[in-house]
């Protein structure tokens, strides 16, 4: 079974290459599309960090807001993804999430890794992304 590329990118949340210049990031990206941080922590850190800017910037609430603009119905099964996340949460669509309550998002992201990779966040490294902020 071949390493979900999000995994092998050390970003769990296939966060798309844009100007960022995020920390962590590996010198050099071969990947042109997603970036690739240097370890897992960077990527749980860069996932953590654009949901909190959802919430300050762009006004995000609820999972279904978090969702819809993480994952658009342009790329993505958005209503799925959004049941799965809030399945794996326990909560529903209309839950708000405290964007500064470390056990709440380390929960989501690592929801969010496990929709994108297939496979359970290792929850140390999410952690770890968590204390970097």
């Amino acid at each position: 079974m071949k390493t979900p590329r999000g995994i092998r990118n050390c970003n769990p949340g296939n966060i798309r290459v844009t100007k960022d210049k995020w920390q962590g990031l590996r010198s050099v990206q071969t990947d042109r599309e997603f970036f690739q941080f240097t370890e897992m922590k960077w990527g749980y850190r860069a996932l953590i960090r654009t949901l909190q800017n959802y919430r300050r910037i762009h006004g995000c609430y609820t999972i279904t807001d978090f969702i819809t603009r993480w994952a658009p119905s342009s790329e993505n099964n958005t209503l799925a993804y959004i049941k799965s996340v809030c399945f794996q949460l326990g909560v529903p669509s209309v839950y708000v999430p405290d964007v500064d309550d470390r056990d709440t998002m380390c929960a989501l992201a690592a929801a969010i890794s496990k929709h994108e990779n297939g496979v359970d966040a290792n929850m140390k490294e999410v952690q770890d992304g968590w204390d970097l902020l």
